[in-house]
């Protein structure tokens, strides 16, 4: 089977506990979508040195959401990578063949291991265009993310908590990712500190 491709823009924000979205119908020019929930499970794969993301390349198994899969994302400039997926039926506890040979550049051949697990509670609404094309979908992320050890299973300590919103671009012009993050940085949100979810999780542990 062939891995799909498609390039993904997108913008991260830190919220505190109490945040609350604020309303995206304030946005001008748009159309908001009424909000959908999902229930993810992510599990990330590396090697026990974290080759894949000293080169700033995620790896994980996801399921619960719209896009369940095996998704690969490489970097193509800050703030866009390109990601590619197979079915969640290529692999369950090992990763696909296909996705071992596109990340062994950086592997170097090594085997890859389950390194974390994230557990997200997220929100999406959708901004849409005066020409009735999706623009953009916002993401509110309740987070609890954690290690998993050597064989797999929750590492020491307590897991991190965290709460964040992503917007990313679906078609046309970036212009309204700095849209809505101005609605967001006005509500109180801020421009994440980490990457990514699972550098988050890296750091903190």
């Amino acid at each position: 089977m062939d891995a799909t491709s498609q390039l993904e823009t997108e913008q991260k924000y830190d919220a505190g506990p109490d945040f609350e979205l604020p309303d995206l119908s304030g946005l001008p020019g748009y159309t908001v979508t009424g909000p959908e929930t999902f229930h993810m499970t992510a599990v990330y794969f590396d090697t026990d040195d974290q080759r894949l993301i000293a080169n700033k390349v995620t790896l994980r198994r996801r399921t619960g959401g719209e896009d369940d899969a095996w998704h690969l994302k490489l970097p193509v400039r800050p703030g866009t990578r390109r990601e590619r997926h197979l079915p969640l039926s290529a692999g369950t506890g090992t990763v696909p063949d296909q996705m071992q040979e596109m990340v062994a550049e950086f592997t170097g051949g090594r085997p890859l291991r389950p390194i974390a697990q994230l557990n997200t509670d997220r929100t999406i609404r959708r901004l849409i265009g005066p020409d009735g094309q999706a623009r953009a979908e916002v993401a509110d992320d309740h987070v609890t993310g954690r290690r998993l050890d050597a064989d797999g299973q929750d590492g020491p300590g307590d897991p991190l908590v965290w709460h964040e919103v992503e917007v990313e671009l679906m078609s046309g012009s970036a212009d309204v990712l700095a849209a809505a993050g101005n609605l967001l940085r006005a509500a109180g949100a801020r421009p994440s500190a980490s990457a990514s979810k699972l550098g988050r999780v890296l750091e903190h542990s």
